[in-house]
């Protein structure tokens, strides 16, 4: 693993000491990317059990049913936003669980 320099404002090292507990910077940044890594993912997976439960299917069942019409004016602006925001929080989570392999 290669390492490199980073140099932390001290009003920064307060704020992930006084988050974390910790004193080191380099433990007190890992464990805050951590939460804020777990925490995204906790609101990325409520917001797509939103839209399943708002539609009653995932989202590939959501796109088929806008395809063969089973959902009534697909290309209205709520069902386009839908949509958009849906795979949207989906992409989010596939590359927070990419991130989440990294993190040791």
């Amino acid at each position: 693993m290669a390492i490199e320099t980073v140099v932390v404002p001290k009003a920064v090292q307060n704020i992930l000491q006084r988050l974390t507990g910790q004193s080191r910077p380099d433990i007190a940044l890992s464990l805050a990317i951590k939460d804020l890594v777990r925490l995204r993912r906790e609101e990325t997976q409520t917001r797509i059990k939103e839209f399943e439960k708002k539609y009653g299917m995932t989202f590939q069942e959501f796109e088929a049913a806008c395809e063969d019409g089973r959902i009534k004016d697909p290309d209205s602006y709520e069902v386009e936003k839908d949509d958009w925001e849906w795979e949207a929080a989906i992409t989010d989570q596939e590359a927070l669980e990419e991130i989440s392999q990294w993190l040791v």
